[in-house]
């Protein structure tokens, strides 16, 4: 598993993908830091990336909602409530105890945001990709 831009990714709204390879990026620190066999100790690392993920996808989401309500976008609310969701889950994630189990913890850290990744952007984003190209934002 590996966090790496593909095209069928692409909501067509720049900012958008920007911000979405973004979140990419720092998805596949996490598949580095889970996947080092090195003996040592990365918590450091891991709650540093786990806060990187938790602010800018506050940052993205507040973005995507804004240009929602601008709009009028229809589907706001369950939109919303994806996110508020994701944010949950994340700061869920960031109380846990990632000092005795660091390579279990990142694992779930990395099932989860690829989770996202697949069923958020590829499904819940492309709804309003014509809706917005329509508004002539791309």
């Amino acid at each position: 598993m590996s966090f790496k831009w593909k095209e069928a990714y692409s909501c067509n709204i720049a900012e958008i993908d920007k911000q979405h390879k973004r979140l990419f990026e720092i998805g596949d620190r996490l598949y580095e830091l889970a996947t080092l066999n090195d003996n040592y100790d990365h918590y450091d690392e891991i709650v540093k990336t786990l806060d990187e993920l938790k602010d800018y996808t506050i940052y993205h989401f507040g973005y995507e909602e804004k240009l929602m309500e601008q709009y009028g976008f229809s589907y706001f609310e369950p939109h919303k409530i994806e996110h508020d969701f994701f944010v949950k889950k994340l700061k869920k994630l960031e109380r846990k105890d990632f000092d005795e189990n660091q390579g279990e913890a990142v694992v779930e850290m990395l099932q989860f945001v690829a989770d996202w990744i697949s069923a958020h952007i590829l499904k819940t984003d492309m709804e309003y990709k014509d809706f917005f190209n329509g508004k002539g934002i791309y």
